[in-house]
């Protein structure tokens, strides 16, 4: 978490594609930091007040006079009040109101370690404030520190620590000698012994002790900054690889998107493999929209294609791209399967049932049903990336021409489904041909579909209002 620059990547490199990269991995992370501070502060400001209440028990024992703990407990009230007030002006990037705070913290630690309690009976040397070993309170605002801010910012509060701890003794060092006469018995006591005279004199601020105390703060405080900026780089890294598993997530199926983050394959690899291919496309939609608002048909394609794509990647398959009213879904890739083929028919059917229930839907909202149509071929393809600044996962090949033509061709044989024999047969050997899968289904004449040589044998399945369940198979869900 950052309370003055990022430490992100320059958005400035020379491609623009690059550029663009990077700016939104910026923006993202960005996105990630702020939550994280959000997140750091609360957690900072709620160990904030456990200590400070610890502190106040504590003062039970340590300062029995009850005149002493109340100015001690207002003290203990401000710190409160300031780390409430981080946690209200806090936010991503430079934030003067948030050093300010952070700044009267320290400054409020220092007047009350260096300046004598007002309210306190004793009237020693103000030097014996250095006697009783407080400076060890610094170190409970700099561990809070280390929840929610950054690395610079870290540094910079031993900064400012060991500066006004060195005003405070400056000061110090200027008051008078309250007690001139026990300063003058102690040194005789100690026979001149100047060591054994800094550490028992009342006078006596021990000036190697206070160096030590403030290198020893600075050592822990660059320390911890380096923790801090590890932690934000893992941060950041992190932010990176999410957003890229969002990024998968919206074309690959989860079960896809762990085999991409685990694999280092890169996918422009230029390959060829055999896929099975899936378009499904609403009949008529053209003259559905036509006599629709705008509103209308967006509002029905976002729900058409919410269901048609909950069922891709349901069944494991990839969603290739939105065809408008339709969409092309491929199963096989990036990586191809034992159950592809089988894995592509399985959806085209759970497909069709979704729509009718979705088209049941609509007839009792008093909307007209629509009709959805379904191709699906089954060979070899060619995989990778295309394109320069935008790049695309391309699947590539006749197998992809002849599934967008068995769609096509469920108009002419008025059914709702045309699979190849090359994919039904995959499928068979793929599900030992004893799934229910395959009873709806009606073996045709070869038909001639153009790209292709030579006919291909097809097989077709009815709607499910035009389907006769068996008597002894149960009907497809």
């Amino acid at each position: 978490m950052l309370v003055e620059r990022l430490d992100l990547p320059a958005a400035l490199p020379r491609a623009r594609s690059r550029r663009d990269t990077e700016s939104e991995t910026v923006q993202f992370a960005q996105a990630a930091l702020a939550a994280a501070k959000r997140d750091g502060l609360r957690l900072a400001v709620r160990a904030r007040y456990v200590a400070l209440a610890v502190i106040a028990c504590l003062l039970l024992i340590i300062n029995p006079s009850w005149k002493e703990q109340l100015y001690y407990v207002a003290l203990l009230g401000l710190f409160a009040l300031i780390g409430w007030g981080q946690v209200k002006v806090g936010r991503l990037g430079v934030s003067r109101p948030e050093l300010a705070l952070m700044f009267c913290d320290l400054a409020l630690m220092t007047v009350i370690l260096v300046v004598p309690n007002p309210l306190s009976t004793a009237h020693w040397p103000v030097a014996m404030q250095f006697h009783f070993g407080n400076f060890i309170y610094f170190f409970v605002l700099l561990s809070g520190a280390t929840l929610a801010y950054s690395w610079r910012t870290v540094v910079a509060m031993g900064t400012w620590t060991a500066v006004l701890w060195s005003i405070g003794i400056a000061w110090v060092w200027w008051q008078p000698n309250r007690a001139p006469e026990l300063t003058a018995r102690i040194l005789a006591a100690t026979s001149g012994d100047y060591r054994l005279f800094d550490l028992i004199s009342p006078n006596s601020i021990t000036f190697g002790a206070r160096l030590q105390e403030i290198v020893v703060f600075m050592i822990v405080a660059v320390t911890l900054a380096v923790a801090v900026r590890r932690g934000n780089d893992l941060v950041i890294r992190h932010a990176a690889v999410e957003r890229e598993r969002g990024n998968l997530a919206r074309y690959f199926s989860p079960n896809v998107v762990e085999q991409l983050s685990t694999n280092d394959e890169p996918l422009k690899q230029v390959r060829t493999q055999h896929v099975a291919v899936l378009f499904v496309d609403i009949v008529g939609f053209t003259a559905f929209a036509d006599t629709r608002t705008p509103e209308q048909v967006v509002r029905t394609l976002r729900q058409f294609h919410a269901l048609m794509e909950q069922e891709v990647f349901r069944h494991s398959g990839t969603l290739d791209k939105y065809l408008g009213d339709g969409l092309m879904a491929t199963f096989g890739t990036p990586f191809g399967g034992n159950t592809d083929a089988g894995n592509a028919l399985r959806c085209a059917q759970a497909m069709m049932a979704a729509a009718d229930r979705w088209n049941g839907e609509r007839k009792k909202a008093g909307e007209a049903p629509l009709r959805v149509s379904f191709g699906l071929h089954y060979g070899p393809v060619v995989l990778g990336d295309i394109g320069l600044t935008c790049l695309e996962f391309a699947v590539i090949g006749s197998t992809v021409n002849a599934a967008s033509r068995l769609e096509a061709l469920t108009r002419a044989l008025d059914c709702a489904l045309i699979a190849s024999d090359d994919l039904v047969q995959r499928a068979k050997a793929e599900l030992d041909g004893a799934d229910a899968v395959f009873w709806p289904l009606t073996a045709q004449a070869p038909q001639a579909i153009r790209g292709l040589e030579h006919p291909i044998a097809i097989w077709t399945q009815a709607r499910p209002g035009d389907i006769v369940t068996p008597p002894d198979r149960p009907e497809t869900p």
